[in-house]
């Protein structure tokens, strides 16, 4: 696979673009968890979100000037250099260029480091301010994967750790997010996996969990296989999909798409986070399979 960085450990292998530090493959045992991506459904595999998480509305409003800054940013389309690399062990490194900074007026460096163990594999985002001014941000995770997952027959299910509210937002025309809510078939903390709930993301704002679970339960096998996503300072959790597409994604953010009114500067953006000059910020996640 052209243009990509290869790790490992044990019988699990994970392949990263350097275009957009994306994860095109992970599998454990031979058995691939990524969604390999395919135009009729979705394109990509499992972007990596930043400096804005969602859709914008119009670009962004830096100190009076607009941005066309789109959908999820700009780092997916950008092309990473390898900063480090173990077998085991691999950092992407995106820096400030002319392209990024016609979108987004700002210094910085973006690392994404991913490391794999076994059946887990850990990404984190290094954000760094390599400016004069604050530095105004979101980042986010979207990985997509298999759905039905390898070896598994029967319904699907997602549970998270702590008690989620049972409706999410509306999603408004443009991506925007509406201030009216919608109720999903939340049973406790638990929530089968049907087409029908996909006709928007689900957006899990302020999440209590930090953990998600998605797993397959049939009487023959109970509750497996299971893949497992453990956050650290993502607040937002989405589970996104398309009626009848083979996928699913577990989708951590630090931020999320503008409001339907929003019109305001970028620092006011809601979600957004700020780092003063030289200032740096990391959030992860940890997938681990078990079959």
């Amino acid at each position: 696979m052209s243009g990509t960085i290869e790790i490992s450990s044990g019988d699990a292998i994970a392949r990263i673009a350097r275009r957009g530090a994306e994860l095109k493959s992970w599998s454990v045992g031979r058995q691939e968890l990524i969604w390999p991506g395919d135009a009729k459904f979705w394109a990509d595999s499992a972007p990596i979100l930043f400096p804005v998480v969602g859709w914008t509305h119009d670009g962004i409003v830096v100190e009076g000037g607009r941005y066309p800054l789109g959908l999820h940013g700009f780092a997916r389309e950008q092309y990473f250099v390898v900063a480090e690399q173990a077998s085991d062990r691999v950092v992407f490194r995106l820096a400030a260029n002319p392209a990024t900074q016609a979108l987004y007026p700002f210094e910085f460096t973006l690392e994404v480091e991913y490391s794999i163990k076994n059946i887990q594999i850990s990404i984190i985002l290094h954000v760094i301010n390599e400016g004069r001014k604050i530095l105004p941000f979101a980042c986010g995770l979207h990985p997509g994967f298999v759905w039905p997952l390898p070896g598994a027959e029967g319904p699907h299910f997602v549970r998270f750790n702590e008690m989620e509210k049972p409706e999410v937002p509306v999603i408004a025309p443009g991506g925007l997010f509406s201030t009216k809510t919608r109720k999903i078939p939340l049973e406790g903390r638990e929530l089968a996996l049907t087409p029908a709930l996909f006709e928007e993301a689900l957006c899990f704002l302020d999440a209590r969990s930090d953990s998600v679970d998605f797993f397959c339960r049939n009487a023959a096998d109970g509750e497996k296989p299971v893949l497992r996503m453990e956050l650290d300072d993502f607040p937002h959790i989405a589970l996104w999909s398309r009626p009848g597409a083979p996928f699913l994604c577990l989708e951590a953010w630090t931020g999320h798409g503008d409001p339907e009114n929003f019109s305001g500067d970028i620092f006011v953006k809601p979600s957004m986070r700020s780092l003063n000059p030289g200032q740096r910020a990391c959030c992860a996640a940890k997938f681990t399979w078990s079959a």
